[in-house]
């Protein structure tokens, strides 16, 4: 049987699924029925559930959909510009950048005299965008310059290790206190945002998938190389520009809000392929945001700790649940045919 044209209509219920999961574990469990019955009619059996689910599980479970969906795009276009299975969202370097934002707030801050008590979640994010912006602009700049994408890639790469030099050089001379701040902001979080964040996070993220989709049958030429697609008439330097720009907003914004995410942005690309079999960007790309979404959630709900008031970094679930199934998926794929 041909379960292919029914793989969507069954990632969506999977992804109501998660969601719902998403919404009742925790410290405090919510059945099924109580949270649906609570989001359609407004009438929830405690009051205390209501404040639970919208003050804070609804706007987590949103920005886990957000950054799934983010971090999974971002590494497409990474795996398919640089025609690299390893390639992912980081490969350029915007992500340290980001953290590089947060360290010299937190760490440097400090340094200076200044209190962690007026940092607050506002300014580490927008300490963020500004570091991931000066990285993204840098690397945009060496790719006016460099017409070459493996040379563009190990820039990238040592810009990523330029960063993490300068944040390791701070972090020896920041105070205990503000080193502690700055390791739980790099372990990720999904539930430190509130519905305002949430919403300028969405209109981030909308700005850097608009180019994607807008240019989604260029992709699939690239694969064979940009030769290939400027026979095909495809403005490789204008695609190069868009396929920056769209992964440093995606993958910028995902750090600076949630901190860094590992795994989803390089692995959610193989596992879409592996699931739709195919290599067409058409398909990959919401196939990717699907995968990518429902991922995240259910890293989330493995992370949550049911009874317990704390939860597990997702930095460190999305590698310890991801990296497992992945391996073994792809020990039986010859990932060279894809690339």
């Amino acid at each position: 049987m041909n379960l292919r044209p029914y793989l969507f209509p069954l990632g969506l219920l999977l992804l109501g699924l998660s969601f719902l999961l998403n919404l009742s574990l925790g410290s405090v469990w919510i059945p099924f029925g109580e949270v649906i019955e609570g989001l359609v009619t407004g009438n929830w059996g405690k009051a205390s559930w209501e404040q639970i689910i919208l003050n804070y599980r609804f706007p987590k479970a949103l920005v886990a959909i957000l950054a799934g969906s983010a971090l999974s795009l971002s590494g497409l276009q990474m795996q398919t510009f640089f025609r690299n299975p390893l390639a992912g969202p980081f490969v350029l370097g915007i992500s340290s950048g980001a953290g590089l934002g947060v360290a010299i707030l937190i760490l440097a801050g400090t340094v200076l005299g200044f209190s962690l008590s007026s940092i607050h979640s506002w300014s580490i994010a927008l300490a963020g965008i500004l570091g991931a912006g000066m990285v993204l602009s840098m690397v945009s700049l060496v790719a006016w310059k460099v017409k070459d994408s493996m040379t563009l890639l190990i820039v990238g790469l040592m810009f990523g290790s330029a960063v993490s030099a300068v944040i390791s050089v701070l972090s020896f001379f920041s105070g205990a206190e503000a080193l502690k701040l700055y390791t739980v902001w790099s372990m990720g979080s999904l539930g430190a945002l509130g519905w305002s964040q949430v919403g300028i996070l969405s209109i981030l993220l909308l700005v850097g998938i608009i180019p994607v989709f807008t240019s989604i049958k260029s992709y699939n030429a690239l694969l064979l190389g940009e030769n290939y697609a400027q026979s095909m008439g495809i403005h490789t330097g204008k695609m190069r520009w868009i396929m920056i720009l769209s992964t440093g907003i995606l993958a910028g914004s995902v750090t600076a809000f949630c901190g860094p995410i590992a795994f989803i942005g390089i692995a959610v690309p193989h596992l879409a392929r592996m699931i739709w079999k195919t290599s067409d960007h058409r398909v990959l790309f919401p196939g990717s945001v699907l995968v990518g979404a429902i991922l995240l959630l259910l890293c989330d709900a493995v992370g949550q700790l049911p009874g317990y008031a704390s939860t597990l970094p997702i930095n460190a679930v999305t590698s310890l649940v991801g990296a497992p199934i992945v391996i073994s998926l792809i020990l039986k794929r010859n990932l060279s045919r894809d690339f």
